[in-house]
């Protein structure tokens, strides 16, 4: 039984070891410049708003309405 315990602590070991380095190959940011990708806005995303601000933020207030208690409770 303490072999089996063993040999599986030797084997997950390295698994749970690996994740503790810190990877320095990704450089983002340079001298006063970002390197990364670019933001976007959420309406400008491809997807039913098509770069409508108006459109997506009346989506927002909709979706938050259904996850308010009082307008829920009330029925409204």
């Amino acid at each position: 039984m303490k072999r089996v315990l063993a040999i599986a602590v030797a084997a997950i070991l390295p698994w749970l070891v690996s994740g503790c380095g810190e990877d320095t190959n990704v450089t983002v940011y340079k001298q006063g410049r970002y390197q990364g990708k670019p933001d976007t806005t959420p309406w400008d995303k491809s997807g039913p708003f098509k770069g409508d601000q108006s459109a997506w933020e009346n989506a927002v207030k909709a979706g938050n309405q259904g996850q308010n208690e009082y307008v829920r409770v009330s029925g409204s």
